[in-house]
């Protein structure tokens, strides 16, 4: 089924913002608020997403914890809040509660495979419920003014990649998203786990390149397995937006050159990221959070270079030390600058 005309006309008045030519998906246990403050180090014009919060998690839990801290220097910088749930009024009271915090956008979480995640009927399972996900993006938007948009895998189990992606696309467009990510794998909810849903589903660009150009008015960005700069040109050819995952974590000096690239901005100052995060960890040391909190985030960024096994030893061991802080690592840092200086 095609979308109608008038669907198309409304999506075109979409808000796509250029945060999202390159961004970093919501990874659980990987991008929390510390994560994001060193990610926006390296890159300040890039779209980073929170983890994935349960809509009722918002609503019963401890909001202030889950949802505050995100910003950096008091400022609106790109952070999207990504929402699991499969209820439409569950969802569009999470928005509104979630409004005061101040996220950039919204998104809604179609694409998760985990076994917990399936049994709340939600995640990677609702993309057998196009109609749904149509009504829970609806039900977000009527909370909010900011941009709400749908991250999805291209189909789960038998499902058709062809005429089942795009009956799915056509539904959440009705719907009113303003942004669709497209993980280019499926995600097989039966026989894989979800780290096995990250790897071993063949990638299929050409379907979300396909997709792109079916739906020209539609912002549509990409996801899954891009790892060099080769490729993030490619897909920045054809799609509105890259969204990075393991790579932008596991290589984030790489992340920031990369954003560069793409923002035509200059690559991030190694002295200064240090400098900032150091500083960011001794306030929070001060106000009691552990240091390896927020040193695990930055174990990849000595990649390649001279006493990088030295830096991720003393930013993954030392920095469970109850009295460590900041001078954990700038001393990290002058060891490496050391080391470095010692192999020219």
């Amino acid at each position: 089924m095609q979308m109608g005309q008038g669907t198309v006309a409304r999506m075109k008045m979409t808000k796509f913002s250029p945060i999202h030519r390159l961004s970093v998906a919501p990874m659980m246990d990987w991008t929390d608020r510390h994560c994001r403050f060193f990610h926006r180090c390296l890159a300040p014009s890039s779209a980073l997403y929170t983890e994935m919060v349960t809509a009722d998690a918002i609503r019963y839990g401890q909001r202030d914890r889950l949802l505050s801290g995100h910003h950096i220097d008091n400022q609106d910088d790109g952070i999207i809040l990504q929402l699991g749930g499969s209820n439409p009024e569950a969802l569009a009271e999470a928005v509104r509660l979630a409004e005061p915090y101040q996220f950039a956008e919204y998104n809604l979480n179609v694409g998760c495979p985990s076994g917990r995640v399936q049994s709340g009927r939600f995640g990677a399972a609702l993309m057998a419920e196009p109609n749904l996900v149509a009504d829970l993006v609806a039900a977000m938007k009527s909370a909010t003014t900011k941009p709400v948009s749908v991250k999805c895998r291209l189909g789960i189990d038998d499902m058709d990649i062809e005429k089942g992606l795009d009956n799915f696309v056509d539904a959440v467009c009705r719907g009113g998203s303003d942004h669709l990510i497209i993980h280019a794998r499926k995600a097989w909810l039966k026989g894989l786990s979800p780290k096995e849903n990250r790897d071993i589903p063949p990638l299929n660009y050409d379907r979300v390149y396909q997709l792109k150009s079916r739906l020209p008015d539609i912002p549509i960005s990409i996801n899954g397995g891009i790892t060099c700069a080769d490729a993030i040109t490619s897909a920045s050819a054809v799609m509105d937006g890259v969204m990075l995952g393991r790579a932008a974590y596991q290589q984030p000096y790489q992340f920031g050159l990369w954003a560069a690239m793409i923002y035509d901005q200059l690559p991030p100052d190694s002295d200064k990221v240090i400098t900032r995060m150091a500083d960011y960890a001794d306030a929070e040391v001060a106000s009691g959070e552990r240091l390896i909190a927020i040193t695990r985030h930055m174990l990849g960024f000595a990649n390649g270079q001279k006493g990088a096994r030295r830096w991720r030893r003393m930013l993954s061991e030392e920095a469970r030390a109850p009295t460590a802080n900041g001078d954990l690592i700038r001393n990290a840092w002058d060891i490496l600058m050391t080391a470095r200086k010692d192999a020219a």
